[in-house]
């Protein structure tokens, strides 16, 4: 398996969709793909993005703070996969020193990544396919 590291680097937050769209580019070129998420991950990471806190955890906050009690860390997230338009990912956890791989929506480990400063990996193929139907 091939990985591209990229990053986060649009959010695209619609007021009058219910499809919102986050843009990942490759770190070291000039590749993107979009990724069409829900509104809570898109507000999850409008949150994190302006360093924003809501007054008690939302999900998204919750599960990072979790995580940190428990003294697990977010090693990478890796989307693996793009079948009929979906597209899949994993979120590689750490703790003491053994490694979890966890089936994630990448939405969800994408926001977990920005929490946390988590690096963003794409398999090659799906770069590929996702940058092909962006361009």
């Amino acid at each position: 398996m091939s990985l591209v590291e990229c990053e986060l680097s649009r959010v695209v937050m619609s007021e009058t969709q219910h499809r919102q769209v986050i843009v990942l580019r490759e770190k070291n070129g000039d590749r993107s793909m979009p990724i069409i998420i829900g509104l809570s991950e898109v507000f999850a990471l409008h949150r994190v993005i302006n360093n924003e806190s809501p007054p008690r955890p939302l999900t998204h906050e919750l599960f990072g703070q979790v995580l940190d009690v428990l003294g697990v860390t977010v090693e990478r997230v890796v989307i693996c996969n793009l079948t009929e338009g979906t597209y899949y990912g994993r979120l590689i956890l750490k703790r003491d020193g053994r490694t979890y791989d966890v089936d994630s929506r990448p939405s969800d480990a994408i926001v977990l990544a920005a929490q946390k400063g988590a690096p963003i990996f794409v398999e090659e193929a799906v770069l590929q396919e996702g940058a092909r139907d962006y361009e």
